[in-house]
């Protein structure tokens, strides 16, 4: 049997509530600044939750072409923003390949999490009540299907590598992940794009998961507070929407092209709760984290940031917690915590994207990023979830949760590179 490679992170790119590039994102939640307000998207006047972290500024004919653009689903255009961003932040050029003498565009595979346009799509249904079944839009499927996201990046950017979608619920950007780090350990590619994107702040979306309890609607005249982790007084989660992407390489084949190498991945865990259909279970978390702490090689006392799911819904919060004491043990009390969807609101499908970028730049600056709005500690969250502020610390191991409503749990493990 051939030997596993080594994978490593050699780009990244995002868009977010907090900053449509990288740098501003993580500049953003060092400063514990919130991208939470109210929903612009639609009339939300109707509903019980009037807060969204929405995206800010984005016009998409300033990656695309109109005609791609039409042809392109709000979360396809936010993933190719991201992955044009990581393919500059990866400085590669899509030219003969150093390794195999190929085109990289050839060899390069895109590997990207979404829910597509599924809340977008009863807008049809509608339409053909009213005017009938040849007024339905003709492009629906090619441009809110899920598989659109991975499809969009591989067109615009001309790759014609491997190129597939994930859905896990709100583990999906994390199962992409974990998926191209498996390819790559595995030689099946050399180099991929991988990650998630999202954007269903919709009337359907709000409703439905705000129905459901999931949602937060306290906050509704203080949006920047409506997102709480952890807090004993937190009453849901706050959707989000952006896109988190990485290039992701054998260490072979970035050594070859010269890149600069921003952190190895090292480990992933993945599980299924086969409990409940929507409360999650804290022993199916807890054996995500053991499975990525084992495929890594490491032990929970050489963990140096935790980069928690954090929906700040009451059930997920205190599970996670026990969830996190089952699988460190002592080491849960010593370990820096945060949840950065204290800033950004959940991005669903997307988190695991964003949130891994935040892990490469945390390991590259040696900062943990707060949990915001962590007033009232609850004394079912008793462990270090680093509130109100940043913290300055050597970051050489992080461990990031990504836990699916329905049961999906995905964790991975990054490293400082040391060659």
């Amino acid at each position: 049997m051939a030997e596993l490679r080594r994978v490593v992170i050699t780009g990244i790119g995002a868009i977010t509530p907090v900053g449509n590039d990288a740098e501003t994102y993580w500049r953003a939640l060092l400063a514990g600044q919130s991208g939470i307000g109210p929903i612009t998207r639609f009339d939300a006047s109707r509903h019980p939750v009037r807060v969204a972290g929405e995206v800010k500024g984005f016009d998409p004919l300033e990656i695309m072409e109109h005609r791609a653009a039409r042809r392109s689903g709000r979360f396809a255009q936010l993933a190719v923003k991201a992955s044009m961003e990581a393919l500059v932040s990866a400085k590669i050029e899509l030219s003969p390949d150093p390794l195999t003498g190929a085109d990289l565009a050839t060899e390069m595979g895109v590997i990207m999490a979404s829910t597509g346009g599924v809340f977008e799509m009863g807008r049809q249904e509608t339409i053909i009540d009213e005017r009938g079944p040849n007024r339905v839009d003709p492009l629906l499927i090619p441009r809110l299907g899920p598989h659109m996201a991975a499809g969009r990046v591989g067109r615009q950017l001309g790759l014609r590598g491997p190129n597939t979608s994930i859905n896990s619920a709100c583990a999906s950007a994390t199962d992409a992940l974990g998926q191209a780090y498996n390819m790559l350990r595995a030689g099946a590619a050399e180099i991929l794009l991988a990650g998630g994107t999202e954007a269903i702040i919709t009337p359907v979306a709000v409703a439905t998961m705000g129905l459901m309890g999931a949602l937060s609607k306290d906050y509704n005249d203080t949006p920047q507070k409506a997102s709480r982790p952890f807090d004993l007084h937190r009453d849901g989660f706050v959707l989000g929407e952006g896109a988190g992407v990485m290039v992701m390489e054998s260490l072979e084949h970035a050594q070859a092209r010269g890149a600069a190498i921003l952190a190895e991945y090292i480990g992933q865990g993945w599980s299924f709760d086969a409990t409940d259909d929507a409360a999650p279970d804290a022993e199916g978390q807890s054996l995500a984290m053991i499975r990525a702490l084992k495929s890594a090689g490491i032990a929970p006392g050489d963990v140096s940031w935790l980069n928690a799911h954090g929906t700040g819904t009451p059930y997920n919060d205190k599970t996670e917690t026990a969830a996190i004491k089952l699988a460190f043990g002592d080491a849960a009390y010593r370990v820096p915590i945060s949840s950065t969807k204290s800033m950004t609101g959940h991005l669903a499908a997307a988190a695991g994207g964003i949130e891994a970028v935040a892990s490469v730049m945390a390991i590259r600056d040696n900062k943990i990023p707060p949990t915001i709005n962590l007033d009232t500690p609850d004394p079912e969250c008793d462990l270090d979830y680093v509130p109100h502020t940043m913290r300055q610390a050597q970051v050489d191991v992080v461990l990031s949760n990504s836990f699916g409503m329905g049961g999906q749990n995905a964790t991975l493990v990054l490293r400082r590179f040391a060659g």
